[in-house]
């Protein structure tokens, strides 16, 4: 490819400040997350939604950006590009979970000072290329697919969507992506139902790959069609309202309890079938009010892919404190929490300042010389 130039098109700068949001809640459930004994009464309950959030705003983005340009694009161009864009970070969430791993003594992961360091470091180059490990290869025993860091399972299966949308499903008219995306939510809307959430999709067998593959049909390619069909309008204080909304859904207690799973499973096919696509919708229609507010939503659409990277990292040590202290009640866990989070928002500025945006600039400047 010679010389490619790709015409910019601008930001939708509430939809960056959404995902930043949303990436902040993420980082809170999993603090959240080792305090409570299982899915029933962690306090914030839905915060895994947040990825199923994410793959709906990918899929609005990635629609938006590339559907007009395949005449002038080829797969090559359009995967090296979404290369560009995902897999720096990818590197170097793997490399600080690699740097982390020998640290986070924990009664949770007993054999971690057993893996030799040939293996450790095997498991971070596979990471590299964020394609899943083996069960077999599995070196936390969380049997996660990249249990050097946690998070790297959706960005597996947000290549995978990027893939089919790149190779077939850009082609499809609105009609045929509209039964993919209707067939996509009776999925959905079966697997929550049936297992009372749709938490998981980390494990690289049958049922967890089933589980994220459902995770991902639904809301990337409902995304992809909201782009193509929604007629943004005009809406004031969108900025507020849709934070406000997200924080509500992720936020919301578990529905039902152990005797009625079905009931939050209804809820969460509610909030990613209907809600998410609605937040969506009005968050491209918004207007940004005043300059204070578009600084806050482009801090926040900056810092929110580098800080679902590099998070989990930190969030290790955090976990293991939790475990080597049993009973630690949340009045005492929340400052040390708030210090992970802030040290994280601070970690993932560094990184996209000093790192994520250097590298881009010189793969594109190298691109633009092929």
């Amino acid at each position: 490819m010679n010389n490619i130039t790709l015409s910019s098109k601008p930001h939708y700068p509430i939809l960056d400040g959404l995902r930043g949001v949303a990436a902040i809640i993420v980082v809170t459930f999993h603090l959240a997350e080792p305090l409570g004994t299982g899915h029933l009464d962690i306090i914030v309950n839905h915060g895994y939604l947040a990825v199923d959030f994410f793959f709906l705003l990918s899929g609005f983005v990635i629609g938006y950006a590339y559907d007009d340009r395949w005449p002038k694009m080829t797969f090559g161009i359009f995967f090296r590009l979404r290369v560009e864009r995902l897999q720096p970070l990818v590197i170097l969430g793997m490399t600080l979970g690699a740097i982390g791993f020998y640290f986070t003594d924990s009664t949770l992961w007993p054999l971690i000072h057993t893996v030799p360091i040939w293996r450790m470091l095997l498991v971070m180059l596979i990471g590299y290329t964020i394609l899943p490990i083996p069960l077999s290869m599995d070196i936390r025993g969380w049997q996660e697919m990249h249990p050097l860091n946690s998070v790297g399972w959706s960005l597996f299966f947000e290549y995978i969507a990027n893939i089919l949308y790149g190779l077939w499903i850009r082609k499809f008219s609105n009609t045929a992506l509209s039964v993919l995306v209707a067939i996509s939510a009776i999925a959905l809307a079966q697997l929550a139902i049936s297992y009372g959430d749709v938490s998981g999709g980390w494990t690289l067998n049958t049922e967890q790959v089933r589980i994220g593959l459902t995770r991902t049909m639904y809301p990337f390619f409902a995304g992809l069609l909201l782009s193509r069909v929604a007629k943004p309008t005009h809406i004031k204080h969108a900025f507020l309202l849709c934070s406000i909304l997200v924080a509500a859904a992720l936020y919301m207690p578990r529905i039902g309890g152990a005797e009625h799973l079905w009931r939050n499973g209804l809820y969460e096919s509610f909030c990613i079938i209907i809600l998410f696509p609605l937040i969506v919708y009005l968050g491209a229609s918004g207007v940004v009010q005043t300059q204070a507010e578009r600084k806050i939503c482009r801090f926040l659409g900056d810092i929110s892919y580098p800080l679902y990277l590099v998070h989990y990292p930190l969030v290790y040590f955090y976990v293991a404190w939790i475990s080597n202290n049993k009973g630690v009640t949340v009045a005492q866990a929340w400052p040390y929490a708030l210090a992970i989070l802030v040290g994280a928002i601070i970690l993932a500025y560094i990184a996209l300042k000093w790192y994520d945006e250097p590298v881009r600039r010189w793969l594109r400047s190298k691109r633009q010389t092929i």
